[in-house]
């Protein structure tokens, strides 16, 4: 591309390889009486265009014509010229659209663009140029796309609503406003965003992702993938470690570089707004350019977002943790900086952010209309728009049911009487949630056909997000999708060694007695609950072991001694395998199981097998996968045969967990004193046989965990995550005193408050999380905090922490937020009840029934009682604390609520 720059020394003209054409010029130059010849004309020139010696260069016309403007300017005002006929600065030329076309034009010196390129100080007298001039083009052909893109983009504003549609009356063709086979505009999805954040039901979100995605599968269905990993807010598998996350502070600096803002002011913004996306959109408005850069695509925002999340991931590996602290040994030592060695990762970690700013403002700049919003929380991962991933799995498979290739489901999907096969197939439970069924029996139309079309979507979406608990992983399941259709996708898309799983998990229970009634007429198994660090080991047929923490981060290099373990231990038969197990911390010479605490001081990254002090020993008690066959659809009964059969045990390094099968209430009673007596946390049961595969991803009934210290309370710790605190007095001066903590509800991807915590602090441990929590400090509730009015603490954080917490019970609260309308009316006191109704007759006039104000009632949420700290769960995200539907589940599943329950107290006694 040309590019032309003005020559500030003659002399460094003169020293170029055009020397030879321009020494007739040079001496009149240097020793014309006229310096400001020399200072009011800008010579251009392009030192990387190729001079032709056959004819004029694009120069010598340049310089022919100064002098000539020159000489006649001398004929014709012999007097000295006045400040007030200045010459007009010449115009920055900006990227030209035709490289070709620009360099013929100023190679040939015959044309009126080359005799115009220099502005002489008499030109107001010379007839005025023509509309063609180079530069007037360019502005004209840049308004001319600027408008276009404008009106594009409203049109796509105005269309955008008709995503809102069902998924039958919906046209593809009828929203996008590109060519098929053009990359989808970043502008079609922040608008798709925006609709979504301004809805709240299930139902209209779905539909509204559907047809987004349908759109795109019909115009650009390679950009599939991109479109899918934006909705889910990432840029790749969880257990790739290769994640987004940018800080607010480089953030600020890309933002006021790109918006010719200073920092001062974005942060005042940031103050007020609390919202660095609110900041970039109303920051962009009033940014104008000579050449606006060309439209955001999917493709180019999704791979400059790859590019920053691998840039950070490379950092990391490069310079790991225990080598950075290399620099605070010396300064800890009294050695001066000037003496200390180069430290590599800091001139790269100042490349790295220079580039990752660099590519922030690259999408800023062309950003347009919502776009910088949504940029800047993509970056965050902090989109917040009430999209939550299992939504966007349904939306998947019914999206996929609506295109022309695949929409025909199989022969045993589309027959109604495969009522065994699918279980769903009850219309009570279904019409509740399909406005369209119940449009039509109002008009008397045979519902069948509807009902058929809405079980087949719910099928596939069923399908979509199977597939995805075995295989987390968009790259593999999108393509498929859309080469060989939704119905064939188990078939594509298998569980596989090197991609973990997300763990089953187990409902809490209270008694032995509700165990042995839950399970009656099943045989169960009984196994010590570990208190230590779930991990899924994969062993590959390469003979290399990954190993991945319960949340899919990679954990190998934390625990090189128990990849060492495997290798050694496993019987010649496992080929390949995956293995769920626990890792506990383990005294080898005392023969014991250690706290939770100690495993938690073992250093969490490229750990060395030399410097390990805290031992571990490996508890397993599954398998998953076996020799290329996968195990989760097999009863726990042959995965455990499959696991005792291919291990070797060795106290303290390799043990499978202590089991029973029993179902007598002493003996498993007897069993759990035994387990807590072993430092274990308590019992996990299990069915063996019946409804006993393995469930990726879910909290099921067919596992129950019951623990010691929680029988006599709710039954379960809860794992909380801290968003404010209130200022300590007295003894607590100087820390906080108490703190707001919150479960966290996927449906609506927000944080609801549910206890204010104080006790269960060591003094210690309250300097820690204190010193811990200053750093995240905000100035403003996050907009996804669900809090009381009369709840509001001396200080915000951002959600960073996760704590578990015990508490000796649930009850309604009308200051806390917590499963807010997700209580079992059933599960509502008389007492509570008859105080709504008196409170709704004296300050709600306008109720005239209990009905409205039970459900006033319901807008209220829970809290605990007595809570108390109990750990740092550092091996979960915030996003991994006990969820809203847990905390409701809890408080209906509480004895004191339940008036058929009376029978049981004396059997948990």
């Amino acid at each position: 591309m040309l590019r032309l720059r003005p020559c500030v020394s003659i002399r460094s003209i003169y020293s170029t390889r055009h020397s030879k054409l321009l020494s007739p010029l040079i001496p009149s130059l240097l020793f014309s009486k006229s310096p400001s010849f020399l200072k009011t004309h800008t010579l251009y020139l392009n030192p990387n265009s190729t001079m032709s010696t056959s004819r004029p260069s694009a120069f010598d016309a340049l310089m022919s014509n100064a002098r000539a403007a020159a000489s006649a300017k001398k004929k014709t005002q012999p007097q000295p010229q006045s400040k007030s006929s200045s010459p007009k600065k010449r115009k920055t030329l900006d990227h030209p659209q035709n490289p070709d076309k620009t360099l013929n034009s100023v190679q040939n010196p015959q044309t009126d663009e080359s005799k115009k390129l220099i502005n002489t100080p008499d030109s107001s007298n010379e007839p005025k140029s023509e509309p063609n001039s180079r530069s007037d083009s360019l502005l004209k052909v840049n308004e001319s796309n600027k408008l276009r893109v404008e009106d594009k983009n409203t049109e796509l504003k105005s269309k955008i609503v008709l995503l809102k549609k069902k998924a039958g009356d919906f046209k593809p063709e009828m929203m996008a406003n590109w060519e098929k086979g053009e990359r989808v505009p970043f502008i079609f999805v922040s608008l798709a965003f925006d609709l979504i954040a301004n809805e709240t039901g299930r139902i209209v979100i779905t539909d509204i992702v559907c047809n987004m995605l349908r759109t795109v599968m019909d115009t650009t269905p390679e950009d599939l993938v991109a479109v899918v990993y934006l909705l889910a807010n990432k840029v790749a598998p969880a257990h790739e470690g290769v994640e987004l996350g940018i800080g607010e502070a480089l953030i600020i600096k890309a933002l006021a570089e790109a918006c010719g803002r200073k920092e001062k002011e974005v942060k005042k913004q940031y103050k007020d707004l609390g919202d660095l996306g609110l900041v970039a959109k109303a920051s962009r408005s009033s940014q104008s350019m000579m050449r606006k850069p060309d439209p955001l695509t999917i493709t180019k925002v999704f791979n400059t977002f790859q590019q920053i999340a691998k840039a950070i991931r490379q950092h990391s590996l490069s310079f790991p943790k225990q080598e950075k602290n290399t620099k605070k040994h010396y300064l800890e030592n009294n050695v001066l900086e000037k003496d200390m060695p180069t430290f590599p990762w800091e001139e790269s970690g100042k490349d790295s952010q220079d580039k990752k700013k660099n590519h922030i403002k690259a999408l800023l700049v062309a950003a347009t209309d919502c776009e910088p919003l949504y940029l800047i929380r993509l970056l965050q991962t902090k989109l917040r728009i009430g999209l939550a991933e299992q939504t966007l799995l349904a939306a998947l498979g019914q999206a996929a049911v609506y295109t022309e290739e695949h929409s025909t489901p199989p022969p045993h999907i589309q027959s109604p009487l495969e009522e065994e096969l699918f279980p769903s197939r009850v219309v009570p439970s279904l019409l509740p949630y399909s406005q369209s069924i119940l449009a039509l029996k109002e008009f008397e139309v045979d519902s069948t056909l509807a009902l058929k079309e809405f079980e087949v979507d719910s099928i596939a979406a069923k399908i979509v997000k199977q597939v995805y608990s075995v295989l987390p992983v968009y790259d593999k399941i999108v393509p498929a999708l859309l080469s060989d259709g939704v119905w064939n996708l188990p078939k594509t898309c298998s569980f596989t060694p090197g991609v973990p799983v997300g763990p089953m998990l187990a409902k809490p229970t209270k008694g032995v007695s509700e165990i042995v009634t839950k399970f009656q007429d099943m045989e169960f198994t009984c196994e010590y609950k570990y208190d230590g660090e779930r991990a899924q080991i994969h062993y590959l047929e390469n003979g290399s072991v990954e190993i991945y923490s319960r949340n899919s981060e990679r954990n190998t290099g934390k625990f090189p001694d128990v990849v060492a373990v495997i290798s050694r231990l496993k019987r010649p038969s496992a080929s390949s395998f995956i293995l769920d197990c626990e890792l506990v911390a383990y005294d080898r010479e005392k023969k014991k199981i250690l706290p939770f605490q100690i495993l938690s001081t073992r250093a969490r990254k490229n750990v060395v097998m030399s410097d390990i002090k805290v031992n571990v020993c490996i508890y397993a008690f599954d398998m998953l996968y076996l020799n290329d066959q996968p195990l989760i659809q097999k009863e726990l009964k042959v995965r455990r045969e499959h696991l005792y059969s291919s291990f070797e045990e060795e106290p303290g390094f390799f043990q499978f967990a202590t089991a029973i099968t029993s179902n007598d209430l002493e003996e498993i009673q007897k069993f759990l004193d035994t387990a807590v007596d072993a430092s274990c946390e308590g019992l996990i049961i299990k069915t063996m046989n019946k409804d006993a595969t393995y469930e990726p991803s879910r909290r099921s009934h067919n596992w129950l965990k019951l623990k010691k210290d929680y029988m006599e309370s709710i039954g379960d710790s809860l794992d909380l995550v801290p968003i404010g605190a209130f200022h300590g007095r007295g003894k607590r001066t100087g820390v906080y005193g108490a703190f707001l903590l919150a479960c966290y509800n996927s449906n609506n991807e927000e944080f609801q408050s549910i206890c204010k915590i104080g006790t269960g602090f060591s003094e210690q441990v309250l300097e820690e999380r204190s010193a811990s929590l200053r750093s995240q400090v905000i100035p403003k509730p996050k907009s996804y905090y669900r809090f009381g009015d009369t709840t509001k603490p001396d200080v915000w954080f951002e959600p960073k922490e996760v704590w578990e917490v015990k508490a000796a019970d649930l009850t309604i609260s009308p200051v806390h937020r917590a499963a807010i309308g997700e209580v079992d009316p059933d599960k509502i006191p008389t007492v509570h009840v008859i105080a709504i109704l008196c409170a709704s007759f004296f300050k709600f006039p306008v109720l005239q029934n209990g009905v409205q104000a039970l459900d006033v009632y319901l807008l209220m949420g829970i809290s605990l009682r007595f809570p108390r700290l109990v750990r740092v769960r550092e091996d979960k995200s915030p996003e991994q604390a006990s969820s809203s539907e847990q905390v409701a589940e809890m408080y209906n599943a509480q004895k004191h609520n339940h008036q058929n329950n009376q029978d049981d107290n004396d059997d948990d006694d």
